[in-house]
């Protein structure tokens, strides 16, 4: 599966021999420098079209509108610690000033033929020269980073900032040999092609001969000025212009006899080579495909539902607006029946107020006939309200049916076959599911409870007894055992949507009371290290996570993610505390709370299994702690609330059926493949 990549994403490439590919639109100068750790481009460090090697590596020697750079990252030199790969516009070749006249650039990268990233470089200008995507070493693996940083001062700025000396005579002489090889383009003519898709020579008017205005499109006459040309017809270059596969269009190879030749009309046109019939200023990423169709409805019967019906650009986004939309859709119907509800009973309300304020109707027939009409009529506005929820219930419910057997791993329940069918993804999934959501006129409708990943902010399991019905009724070992088996799934979920060595886990249990519950975790191999136990234990962990929260923190802030320690792990962290407060000083309580705030927008989570009531002798010092966290139960409750329309959704948490071993499965095939990519 191929990520989609924005910019400052990056993404570990499983693969050193790449292939990246670009397509601009319109010919671009392609070169590539390699930098040391300290990101400085030495003098011979850098590929281009007049020295277009470099070793484990190869650029284009001519600019094209669809280069190609071919990379191979064990033949790299170790001094190198990143390849950054360059476009610039050329100039004197009549092209666009700016990447901000033309479409966006995106480029692929490939391994094995199969695209494992790509990058849509929008939101450019005035840039001439820009930094498109960079491969660099971490902690002894390649991977690729969106960057699309681009320089209105054209490739010599580029190379300045680069600290390659002398940059400005370094660009000057990459441009001057550009345009030695490439010709400059002509002015566009039409081609058509036959039937049988072949070159057929361009339109050229007849003498004499001005074309009708009702002239058919697609014939062999140029259509008119500022008049688009017809179905059948396509803008391609001139006959002296380059084609990215190296070929003149005229299909000869440039420099050839013959290749500087126009084409005529009566002369027979030479087919060596294939014609790009793009137009230059189509976008060049696809539109999203359409959702699936559903299936004609009988006369009167709504549409059976489709899984993925919504908008998006891939399923997975299409399946994440369709659930969220069955949410609204949901939240308005139950809504608009409780409204009902209410305006019968209201009304109720007031013709029997009606009624008994005449003291004519206090006592005999009359007024019992009409304190019976009031309650029928209330009945039957009820029993209306009733019919249309419950055909709307029965529609959501058939889309659920739908929905739920398609979703994949990350947004389905445990039990779903999607799970035995894991596999280790290679992207980020846009979403994780934590739970069910239900109403009370519909329990057993439950529309997934999705959160965007990465993660805003920290999650806790509350394992106290306040608030919820269920947790009455079972005794307190029961209750914080669930909650941990609760938060050991949650962080087995976090683990295995993730690529892998992209996430990581902590775990601190002061007491060592979560050990059984911790058991498929520490068995498996997945977690960072040992569970954190004693009060050192709980100090070492914390004091690590703050460290790197605040080298991350200033790094960001400072512009220089890539000053970070090699051996600072940049994988997304998710920190399990267990029997909070129970070995945390006041220091540590600090350092918890700063997590909470800090982390999650560094990549630092927080899971946190506790009982508030266990932490009271803090008094409202920790209000805050608990309020920037995500408040689920290991039993099914009432305590969720939408600001739409105020319903209180009871949420049901997600857990393993019993007996079934796929929660072991799932997270040794996360171990097996961290050992393979050795992360």
């Amino acid at each position: 599966m191929t990520a989609e990549l924005v910019r400052g994403q990056n993404h570990p490439l499983p693969h050193t021999r790449l292939e990246i590919r670009v397509s601009a639109g319109h010919p671009v100068v392609a070169c590539a420098t390699c930098s040391d750790p300290q990101g400085v481009v030495r003098g011979e460090w850098i590929a281009h079209p007049g020295a277009p090697m470099l070793p484990g590596i190869e650029v284009p020697r001519r600019a094209t509108e669809a280069p190609r750079f071919t990379v191979d990252l064990d033949a790299v030199p170790e001094a190198v610690h990143q390849v950054n790969v360059l476009l610039a516009l050329p100039e004197g070749t009549g092209g666009p000033a700016h990447f901000g006249a033309s479409a966006a650039p995106f480029v692929a990268v490939v391994g094995q033929e199969a695209e494992l990233a790509s990058f849509t470089i929008t939101g450019l200008d005035a840039e001439t020269a820009l930094v498109a995507v960079e491969l660099y070493r971490r902690q002894g693996a390649w991977k690729v980073r969106a960057v699309g940083q681009g320089y209105a001062g054209g490739l010599a700025e580029l190379l300045a900032d680069q600290g390659l000396h002398p940059a400005r005579e370094t660009a000057a002489g990459i441009q001057e040999t550009t345009a030695m090889r490439t010709p400059r383009a002509e002015p566009a003519q039409l081609r058509t092609s036959g039937a049988d898709g072949a070159y057929t020579r361009p339109a050229v008017p007849r003498p004499n001969q001005t074309p009708g205005p009702n002239q058919p499109p697609g014939s062999n006459e140029p259509p008119r000025p500022n008049q688009p040309p017809g179905p059948d017809a396509t803008l391609a270059p001139g006959p002296d212009a380059t084609l990215p596969d190296g070929l003149s269009a005229a299909g000869t190879q440039p420099g050839a006899a013959g290749s500087q030749q126009t084409p005529t009309p009566d002369a027979p046109q030479p087919t060596g080579g294939p014609i790009n019939y793009a137009h230059p200023r189509r976008q060049s990423v696809a539109p999203p495909p359409p959702p699936p169709a559903a299936h004609p409805a009988q006369p009167g019967q709504p549409a059976p539902p489709v899984a993925g019906d919504a908008t998006g650009w891939s399923m997975e986004e299409r399946l994440y607006n369709q659930i969220w939309g069955m949410f609204e859709d949901l939240a308005r119907s139950v809504a608009a029946y409780r409204s009902a509800v209410d305006f019968a009973e209201t009304r109720l309300d007031q013709e029997l107020d009606q009624v008994l304020s005449d003291p004519r109707s206090r006592i005999g027939g009359a007024g019992d006939a009409a304190r019976e009409a009031a309650r029928a009529k209330c009945e039957q506005l009820t029993d209306r309200a009733r019919e249309v929820l419950d055909r709307d219930l029965a529609q959501l419910t058939a889309e659920s049916e739908v929905v739920e057997p398609a979703l994949p791993p990350a947004f389905a329940r445990w039990d779903n076959p999607a799970w035995h069918a894991y596999r280790v993804p290679m992207e980020i999934p846009m979403a994780l599911r934590l739970g069910d959501l239900q109403l009370p006129e519909s329990p057993e409708l439950r529309i997934p409870f999705l959160v965007r990943l990465p993660l805003e902010r920290g999650l806790w399991v509350d394992s106290g007894r306040s608030g919820s019905e269920t947790a009455m009724v079972l005794d307190e070992a029961q209750l914080r055992k669930l909650a941990l088996d609760c938060a050991v799934a949650l962080a087995a979920r976090l683990l295995a949507v993730y690529p892998p060595g992209e996430f990581t886990v902590h775990v601190i249990d002061p007491a060592g009371t979560a050990a059984p519950s911790l058991a498929p975790l520490v068995g498996s191999g997945v977690l960072a290290g040992p569970p954190a136990a004693g009060a050192q234990g709980v100090s070492d962990t914390l004091a690590k996570l703050t460290q790197r929260v605040d080298l991350v923190t200033m790094a960001v802030r400072g512009g220089a993610a890539d000053s970070l320690p090699p051996d600072l792990d940049t994988a997304e962290q998710l920190l399990i505390v267990n029997d909070f407060p129970h070995g945390f000083d006041d220091r540590a309580v600090t350092l918890l709370r700063y997590l909470a705030d800090e982390g999650p927008a560094v990549g630092v989570h927080l899971l946190m299994v506790a009982d508030r009531e266990d932490a009271s002798a803090y008094g409202p010092v920790l209000d805050p702690l608990w309020r920037s966290l995500l408040r689920i139960t290991p039993v099914p409750d009432d305590h969720l609330a939408d600001p739409w329309v105020r319903h209180a959704w009871t949420y049901e948490p997600l857990t393993v059926p019993q007996g079934s071993d796929v929660l072991r499965q799932v997270l040794e095939q996360v171990a097996a493949a961290r050992r393979s990519w050795r992360r």
